[in-house]
């Protein structure tokens, strides 16, 4: 129970790779305020699991690109477990679509673009406010951010080097005040993402192309989460950590 008694917030907290963050930060005690947008159902799935496994949770809807529901989210969890906050993990963002130059206009670029970053600079404008020295953040970047990203990804890639590189100016930011700023850039996990944006024989072959010879699971990114979070990890910020199964090395 490394987190015992703690109090998190995970944005994207209901599915995939942010629903298992939410579960994992419980198991290891933390209170969790679990955010989601709009598939509720995703959100109370994920609070039932929780609260099966005796741990303690809220669930909060909110687009967390807009400043007035991150506030929310911040209240609403202060609401149920305090005015402290010890973790802030970011998971939102999402491709959208792949298009290559020729086929994107600025709206298209503007929305990536917004989608990946915003919610970054929002939330930890909330939260950071109400963290103490020891609190840790820990923003979801990606192996796009580091490589340009697959066809079609150019603008997601870019949105996740500047979380990437966002993360490094805060964690120099926020060191003096004893509040550690970190990022993982997850490869190849299997999540709805990839069902959606990556066809099959693409997955094949990545996973295949990794040393490991497989795609990763969300539950391994959840527990370098849980890493990050900890005091185990106390003298790591500015990290950009990739969990990639070898795929590609920083």
């Amino acid at each position: 129970m490394k987190l015992k008694d703690s109090v998190a917030i995970v944005t994207g907290g209901s599915r995939d790779i942010g629903r298992s963050v939410s579960v994992k930060l419980a198991r290891e005690g933390a209170k969790v305020a679990v955010n989601y947008f709009s598939d509720e159902k995703a959100g109370q799935d994920t609070l039932k699991q929780i609260q099966d496994e005796g741990g303690q949770a809220i669930l909060v809807k909110g687009d967390m690109t807009k400043e007035a529901d991150v506030a929310n989210l911040v209240a609403e969890t202060q609401a149920a477990f305090g005015n402290e906050i010890h973790t802030l993990v970011n998971v939102v963002g999402g491709l959208v679509a792949r298009k290559n130059l020729d086929e994107m206009d600025e709206d298209f670029f503007n929305k990536v673009m917004h989608l990946n970053l915003n919610p970054v600079f929002l939330s930890m404008k909330a939260v950071v406010p109400h963290m103490k020295e020891g609190a840790s953040v820990i923003n979801l970047s990606s192996q796009a951010g580091r490589d340009g990203g697959g066809p079609g990804a150019s603008v997601y890639a870019a949105s996740k080097g500047a979380v990437s590189t966002f993360t490094r100016g805060m964690a120099k930011e926020l060191g003096p005040r004893g509040i550690r700023v970190n990022a993982l850039c997850p490869g190849m996990i299997a999540t709805s993402f990839h069902d959606t944006f990556t066809k099959d024989e693409v997955r094949e072959k990545v996973a295949g192309s990794t040393p490991l010879r497989r795609q990763g699971h969300p539950d391994e990114v959840a527990d370098v989460v849980a890493y990050m979070a900890s005091e185990e990890s106390s003298f790591l910020t500015g990290v950009n950590l990739d969990v990639n199964g070898g795929l590609l090395f920083s």
